[in-house]
This record gives structure tokens, C-alpha cells and sequence, in this order.
């Protein structure tokens, strides 16, 4: 499988990955598990020491019985040490399993913050590219539920499963210890247990692994369905995405009952085996206690400790679900957080603290999956330059603009800022020269100086107002209810679509980029409203390199420089009003445009 195996195992339900990959993905589980322990090594330590002290305790019980029916009865002083010593004993199994708990508790929360900080901080930092190939459910899904599941054995059943797994240790080192021949009777369970436990294993690996596909299918056809409730109620699409949704949830109830099967088999499996091995021991040592072989304190011992033993099994067999759940969730967020990035950062940066706003473009190719976009596309548009990009959907105008935005880099070839290409600059250094601004600006829930103050998160509330007013929008801003602490709401549902896009500019404007990429920026607006944002549209170009990418020509009107794209490639460049007295595709674009307006 590619790095990419945590969405294609997922996208695909596949339950029957190969030796290699399961190994692989086991291996790398396990080192994303280390590396979120390493930092809690010495309270790991501490919680290790509790948990020896703890058992030691639990296990001093059942032999101090023993020796209490055995020696202490008709010896009054050796059965009040007996009892004292069960009271000590007692007290300390409690003390120590509570430190342990509360130590184990604090472990398990730095672990889980770690983990979201570092699922988080992956996903903001893989490229644009990324996110618009895969859905933002899964996403959701591998912060949320998948975080969730780890949480659930971290908080509620880690402790225990560790707490079993020593007991079931130490009982069966003492059974064979406290009477042999009565501890190679208990071992001929073992077998059975060994087979039902590596069964169990199996079987529910791939159970759980399943589940975690299924919910994150579930939560990414929740996600889709809620981001465009617009549309699906304009379209009355709610019929059938219930039934998409019925079939997923369907799915997931399927997977999750899968699970539960198996849990009803192994836990009252490995009841039944502890009973008749249980059945087993007392008969026999019932046989020894009456050929003079063993005590009778020592076989209520000995069945004390089976007690002991068998239950741990049973609670192991409990918390598995959540064990193997945990694990297929380790298995997804592991892959994340190696995913590589198609746009790394560089191991050493070029710093370019200054610039001036230069681009260039040199043998560049570039293409989405098998379909090449730019064939072999060279260009310069020089600092303080406003250049217009236009041509028929598909001919390269957005890919230019991601490009210099560095949302992809180039297959072949480079774009270059002031000479130096972009794969060579800090992600700090670039965000900082160029700025994109697209038709649908997304505004975070906020008032409108947060959003404006986006870019540039120290700006005061004079710089705030002084780039509103630069741009002529203060008093729109200033008419607004609460002024410029008016919450936006979410998306910026509060403002009209001239008023989010203002709030775009002030925002590009107050980050003061050397080079400012327009995305359609004005398409989506009213003609009252496109002209208040032309005019600070010209305050915002003024002094700043600009790629303009707009099929409204009268936003093209204030380029210095036109470019026609076809099929990725420039057929014509020159001045709005060269190419309208040449004649050619941007005449004809230009007749089109004052046609649709009669």
C-alpha cells in the first residue's frame, strides 16, 4: 500500500490486507504509540512501581488465607497477625491502585493531547491540493472518532487491561509454585484458552477495523450532507441522501454487531473454560487433601487464585473491543501523520525578508492526475505589474494562481519570486509576499476586525480602520449594527456577498502581500455591488504585483497586461487596449461581454 493506505483501507472497506501491510502497519502504530509514551517516561516508571506494589498486595491475599485455615486456627496470636496482615494488605492494594489510576489518568491525557495537537497541526500544514481531493468527513473523522476510540481505552480500559494482564501473570507463577501437580491440571486449559484467545484476535481485528471504516463513512456523508443543505433542500435531495445514510448507518450497526458477536462468544468461552477448569482442580485436590498430599488452606488458596486468574480473562476479554478498536484508530491516525506533503517545506530556506513582487514563470508543467494543464508554459510578469489572465474554462487561468500561491508545485520546471523558485522559501516568507483572494472568502466566526485582522494578527483597531478606509469601505463596515465588532457569524452569514468581499481586500490590504492572486474575486456580485469593490479594488493593486483571474471583463479593464490562455498556454499578451485594437480571442471576449449586458 502508498502512504496514503489510511484513506485507501478506509475508502474501500478491505478487511484482507496482506501479511506485509498488516505488519507494516502494526510497526508503524506502534511508533507513533512510543513516541507519545516518550515524553511520560518517567511517570510510566512511577505508574509500573504502583502497579508491582498493587498486585503484590492483591496476590498476598489468597496465601495469607491459606495460612490462616492451616496455621492460625486453634493459634489465636498467629491468626490475628493472619488477619492484620489482610487488613495491610488491603489498605495497600488501595492506596497504590489509586495513585496508579490517578498517575495512569494524567499519562493517558497528555498522551491525547499530544495526539489532536499533532492530527491538527498535520492536517493545516498538508497542502490545499490535499484537502480538496479528500473530504473534509474523513478528516473530521480521524480527529474526532478516532481520537475518541483511543480516549476510551486510555480513560476506561488501559488500566484494567494492564491491571489483568499482570494478575493473570503473577496468579499463574503462584499456582504452580503453591502445588505443582494441582498447577499442571490448571495448564491443561491452556491450550484452549491459547486457541480461543488467538481466534478472538484475529477475528477481531478485523471487526474493529471495519467499524472505524464504517463510522468514518457515516460522519463524512453527515458533513457533505449538512455543507450543502442549501442545495440539497432546493433540489429535495433529502430522500435519497436518507437513504445513502440509511445504507452507511446500516453498515456501521452491521460492522459494530460483527463485534459484539465476538465478544459474546470468547467472554462466556473463557467463563466456561475457568469454571470446568475450576470443577477440575477441586476435585482432584479434594482427592489430595483427603490422600494427606495438600492442606485444606491451600486448596481454598488455590481456588481463590483461579478466581483470580479466570476473572482477569474474562475482563481482558471485556476491554479487548476497545483494544482492537483503539488499534484500528492507531492504525488511521499513524498513516496521517506520515502522509507526505506534496508541497514540502524546504530543509533550507532561501530567506527573502523583502520582496519586491517579481514572478517567474520557466518551462513550467503541471497537470491534475493524467490530464496536463500547462504543457510547457514560460512567463514573467514584473514587480508592480497588475496582469489579467482570461480564456475558456479549463485553459489554466486558477492553475497559474495555485501555482504561484504554491497550493502545488509544478511537475516540471519552476515559479520563481525575485529569482528565487518558491520551493526554496519558509512557508512564513511566503505567505507573507503573497495573498490570494478568492470569489467565496471564508470568514471564521469572529466579529469583522477579526476577520479583517486575519492576515495580520497584531494590527490594532487603527490599523484596522485605516485599511478600510484606504479601501473606501469604512462606511459600510461603520453602518454595520455593532460596527466593526459586528459578529459575522457563521461563514459570514451576516454580510451581504459585497460586504464579505470588502472584508476580503481590507484583508489583503491590511497583510500588505508584494503580490496579490485575484480568483474571480468579483464574479459573484451585484453590479451595485462590484462597483464599490472596484474602486478599492484599485487601492488595494496600487503598488503590488496582481494576477487577476475574472471572466467579468470589466474587472480585466484595470489590468496593465492582458493575458489569453488556451490549453495552458498564452496566445495573447498585451495591454487591455492593444488587444482590442489588434483584433483576436480578446476582441471577440470583449464583444461578448457588451453584448450580455444589452
Amino acid at each position: 500500500m502508498t502512504a496514503l493506505d489510511w484513506r485507501g483501507v478506509a475508502a474501500e472497506g478491505r478487511d484482507d490486507l496482506d501479511v506485509a501491510t498488516t505488519v507494516r502497519l502494526r510497526a508503524r502504530s506502534r511508533a507513533l504509540l512510543r513516541s507519545l509514551l516518550r515524553p511520560h517516561k518517567r511517570r510510566l516508571w512511577w505508574a509500573v512501581a504502583l502497579l508491582l506494589v498493587s498486585n503484590f498486595a492483591a496476590m498476598a491475599g489468597p496465601y495469607l488465607v491459606a495460612v490462616g485455615i492451616d496455621k492460625g486456627i486453634g493459634d489465636d496470636r498467629l491468626l490475628t497477625e493472619v488477619v492484620i496482615a489482610l487488613v495491610i494488605a488491603a489498605v495497600t492494594e488501595y492506596a497504590s491502585k489509586r495513585a496508579f489510576l490517578l498517575l495512569s489518568g494524567k499519562i493517558g491525557q497528555g498522551v491525547l493531547l499530544d495526539l489532536r495537537t499533532r492530527v491538527y497541526d498535520k492536517f493545516q500544514t498538508l497542502s490545499v491540493a490535499f484537502h480538496e481531493k479528500y473530504t473534509s468527513g474523513r478528516v473530521i473523522s480521524r480527529l474526532t472518532s478516532d481520537v475518541d476510540a483511543i480516549g476510551e481505552l486510555l480513560d476506561g480500559g488501559l488500566d484494567d487491561l494492564v491491571i489483568a494482564a499482570l494478575s493473570v501473570l503473577s496468579v499463574g507463577v503462584i499456582l504452580l509454585t503453591l502445588d505443582l501437580p494441582m498447577g499442571l491440571v490448571t495448564l491443561l486449559s491452556f491450550p484452549l484458552l491459547l486457541w480461543i484467545s488467538r481466534w478472538f484476535r484475529r477475528e477481531s481485528a478485523l471487526a474493529y477495523r471495519r467499524t472505524r471504516e464504517c463510522v468514518a463513512l457515516v460522519i463524512v456523508q453527515f458533513v457533505e450532507s449538512l455543507g450543502g443543505i442549501r442545495a440539497v433542500q432546493a433540489f429535495r435531495r433529502e430522500p435519497r441522501n436518507d437513504e445513502i445514510f440509511g445504507q452507511l448507518n446500516e453498515d456501521y450497526r452491521v460492522a459494530n454487531d460483527r463485534a459484539f458477536k465476538l465478544v459474546a462468544l470468547f467472554a462466556p468461552g473463557i467463563k466456561l473454560i475457568g469454571n470446568a477448569t475450576i470443577a477440575a482442580v477441586l476435585v482432584f485436590g479434594a482427592v489430595r487433601v483427603i490422600d494427606g498430599h495438600t492442606e485444606v488452606g491451600v486448596l481454598a488458596a488455590f481456588l481463590l487464585y483461579l478466581r483470580r486468574f479466570f476473572e482477569p480473562m474474562q475482563e481482558l476479554s471485556m476491554f479487548y473491543n476497545s483494544l482492537q478498536s483503539a488499534t484500528a484508530a492507531l492504525e488511521k491516525l499513524s498513516g496521517v501523520l506520515e502522509e507526505p506533503s506534496t508541497v514540502p517545506a524546504p530543509a533550507d530556506p532561501v530567506p527573502l525578508p523583502s520582496a519586491r513582487g517579481e514572478l517567474t514563470f520557466e518551462a513550467v508543467r503541471f497537470g491534475y492526475r493524467d490530464a496536463v494543464v500547462l504543457p510547457d508554459l514560460d512567463l514573467v510578469i514584473p514587480a508592480g505589474e497588475t496582469v489579467a489572465l482570461v480564456g475558456a474554462t479549463g485553459a489554466g487561468k486558477t492553475t497559474i494562481a495555485r501555482l504561484v500561491s504554491r497550493f502545488y508545485d509544478p511537475l516540471e520546471g519552476r515559479v520563481a519570486l525575485d529569482g528565487v523558485d518558491l520551493r526554496s522559501l519558509s512557508e512564513e516568507d511566503l505567505r507573507r509576499a503573497v495573498v490570494m483572494v478568492t470569489q467565496e472568502n471564508f470568514l471564521f466566526a469572529g466579529t469583522v476586525a477579526d476577520n479583517i485582522r486575519f492576515g495580520r494578527p497584531g494590527a490594532s483597531t487603527d490599523d484596522v480602520v485605516a485599511a478600510a478606509q484606504a479601501l473606501g469601505a469604512h462606511d459600510v463596515f461603520a453602518a454595520l449594527p455593532d460596527g466593526y465588532e459586528t459578529d459575522v457569524r457563521k461563514r459570514g452569514g451576516r454580510l451581504s456577498a459585497g460586504q464579505r468581499q470588502l472584508v476580503a481586500f481590507a484583508r489583503a490590504f491590511l497583510a500588505d502581500p508584494a503580490v496579490l492572486v485575484l480568483d474571480e474575486a468579483t464574479s459573484s456580485l451585484d453590479i451595485p455591488s462590484e462597483r464599490l469593490v472596484q474602486h478599492a479594488l484599485r487601492t488595494v493593486l496600487a503598488d503590488r504585483t496582481a494576477v487577476i483571474i475574472a471572466h467579468r471583463l470589466s474587472t480585466v479593464e484595470i489590468a496593465d497586461r492582458v493575458l489569453v490562455l488556451d490549453q495552458g498556454r498564452v496566445v495573447e499578451d498585451g495591454s487591455p487596449i492593444e488587444l482590442l485594437e489588434r483584433g483576436g480571442r480578446y476582441a471577440d471576449l470583449q464583444q461578448a461581454w457588451d453584448d450580455s449586458l444589452v
